[in-house]
C-alpha cells in the first residue's frame, strides 16, 4: 500500500490553472524530489497534500484515507513539515521548540506529559542538537534552525516529512549537514521525505547515496519528466524545462562508488 497517492490532482485559482491531473505515489523510506522553475507550483503543490488548499478535482490519499475527509490534527499526526524559513519571533528555547511537534497529539487546554517530553528528547538527540536544547531559538544560526525544524517534524512522530527546499540561505556546510540528516533518517527510521528543491543535485546526491529516489520536474502544469534521477535528469530535458544548457559527469571516487552532478554551463538563447 503507498503512503501517498495523488490521483489527477488538479488546482487552481479563478479561472487560471496551477496545477492539472498531477497523479504520483510514494512507499515508505522513499525520497520524491520536487524540481521545477519558480513560479511551477511545487509549493502549491506541498500545501494541497497537507491539507492547506483544496483541490478542484481529483484526490490525495494518505494510507488510503482521502485528506479531504481528515481534520488538521490526523493529518498533523501523518505529515511533518519543514518549511523553507521559519520566523524567530519569540525566544523559546530548543527543547521548547521541538516539543511544540507534538501538539498534534494534545488538546488545546492539555499540557505535554512525561511521555511528550520523552519523544522530544529523543527527536533532539536523533537529530544531533543535544548541545542546542537550552539555547534560545532566537540566537541560532540558519544551519542549527533548520536542524530543530527538523527535530520538531521528527517529534510529531508521523510517517512523511514535507520539506520545502530545507537548505535555503544555508551556507556549503549547513547545506550538507541538512542533507546528512535526512539521507540518516531515511535509511534508519525508513522515513518517506518529499522534497521540494531548486537544486537539481539534491536528487543525485540522494541517489548516489543508495536510497529510494524519485524525481519529478513540475513545469506548466503538470511534471514534464518523472522517474529515477539517473534516467530522467538528462541534459535535454533539464535543457527544455530551464532554458539552460548543463553537463552531466561521472565521479568515480573509487571502483565501487560512482557519483552523478550537474555543471550548468549557460543559459539558452
Amino acid at each position: 500500500m503507498a503512503f501517498l497517492k495523488v490521483k489527477e490532482a488538479c488546482f487552481g485559482y479563478n479561472s487560471q490553472n496551477i496545477l492539472k491531473d498531477i497523479s504520483f505515489k510514494m512507499d515508505k523510506g522513499q525520497i520524491f524530489c520536487l524540481i521545477g522553475p519558480n513560479g511551477s507550483g511545487k509549493t502549491t503543490l506541498l500545501d494541497c497534500i497537507m491539507g492547506i488548499l483544496s483541490l478542484k478535482s481529483g484526490k490525495i490519499f494518505l494510507q488510503d484515507q482521502d485528506i479531504s475527509q481528515l481534520n488538521p490534527k490526523k493529518i498533523a499526526q501523518k505529515i511533518a513539515y519543514v518549511p523553507q524559513i521559519h520566523n524567530k519571533t519569540f525566544p523559546y528555547t530548543v527543547e521548547e521548540i521541538v516539543l511544540m511537534g507534538r501538539a498534534a497529539y494534545n488538546g488545546m487546554f492539555n499540557s505535554p506529559g512525561y511521555h511528550d517530553h520523552q519523544i522530544t528528547h529523543n527527536a533532539i538527540k536523533i537529530v544531533g542538537i543535544k548541545h542546542l536544547k537550552d539555547r534560545p531559538y532566537t540566537e541560532l544560526s540558519g544551519g542549527e534552525g533548520q536542524l530543530v525544524m527538523i527535530a520538531r517534524a521528527l517529534a510529531q512522530q508521523a510517517s512523511l516529512m514535507i520539506m520545502d527546499e530545507p537548505t535555503t540561505h544555508l551556507d556549503f556546510q549547513n547545506s550538507l549537514i541538512v542533507l546528512e540528516t535526512i539521507k540518516r533518517l531515511v535509511k534508519e527510521r525508513q522515513l518517506s521525505v518529499l522534497l521540494a528543491t531548486h537544486r537539481l543535485n539534491h536528487a543525485f546526491y540522494f541517489e548516489n547515496n543508495g536510497l529510494d529516489t524519485i524525481a519529478a520536474m513540475l513545469n506548466h502544469q503538470n511534471f514534464a519528466v518523472f522517474g529515477r534521477p539517473k534516467e530522467v535528469l538528462s541534459t535535454k530535458n533539464i535543457g527544455k524545462v530551464f532554458n539552460i544548457d548543463c553537463q552531466i559527469i561521472d565521479y568515480h571516487l573509487d571502483q565501487f562508488y560512482n557519483q552523478k552532478y550537474i555543471i550548468p554551463v549557460k543559459t539558452i538563447d
